[in-house]
């Protein structure tokens, strides 16, 4: 995923709902000349974020914000990236969070997301009962019926593509790219 975004010296990148911080440490260690900053709504995943960050000796800013109502400026990032988050997040949500991940980006920016997508065959379909279980059946129903792709388009975004699928012992993982317009 962090080689399709092709990040380069004075890039700006978000990793939205970043959690411990660990994609953005990766992101910052491979590419020491990019500003990274991570946001996610718990104040204690931050101080553990921050924590990190520090032990590994990068500079990592992290925010407290919601994807629903993110606390930058218009066209502040050349990149965002998200992780498994989109599947806590009811319909009405996931498509606020895509038009705010487009209102931060900037034009040719491009939005990079790994989470369960529509399951590949039988077998990643019932190995994916356990996370709608736990998460909710109402959250997850996007996801288990691939229409990420079609929120993220009704966002703004073009080029929306499916870079690649792995099946894992809890469904099927996908990796979505799309692009906001020069």
């Amino acid at each position: 995923m962090i080689d399709k975004a092709k990040l380069g010296a004075d890039m700006t990148v978000l990793d939205l709902a970043s959690g411990t911080g660990t994609l953005a440490i990766i992101i910052k260690r491979k590419f020491p000349d990019v500003d990274v900053v991570g946001v996610d709504g718990d104040p204690r995943i931050l101080q553990i974020a921050k924590a990190k960050s520090e032990s590994a000796n990068v500079k990592i800013e992290f925010d407290q914000g919601l994807a629903t109502q993110l606390p930058y400026a218009d066209s502040s990032y050349d990149r965002v990236f998200s992780t498994l988050f989109f599947h806590h997040l009811g319909h009405s949500d996931k498509a606020r969070a895509f038009a705010e991940i487009f209102r931060v980006l900037k034009p040719g920016g491009q939005l990079h997301v790994a989470d369960w997508g529509k399951p590949t065959n039988f077998l990643m379909r019932l190995l994916f009962y356990p996370i709608q279980w736990l998460d909710g059946f109402a959250n997850t129903k996007d996801n288990v019926e691939g229409q990420l792709p079609n929120i993220i388009q009704h966002s703004g975004f073009n080029d929306v593509q499916i870079d690649k699928q792995f099946s894992t012992v809890f469904g099927t993982l996908t990796l979505y790219r799309a692009l906001k317009d020069e």
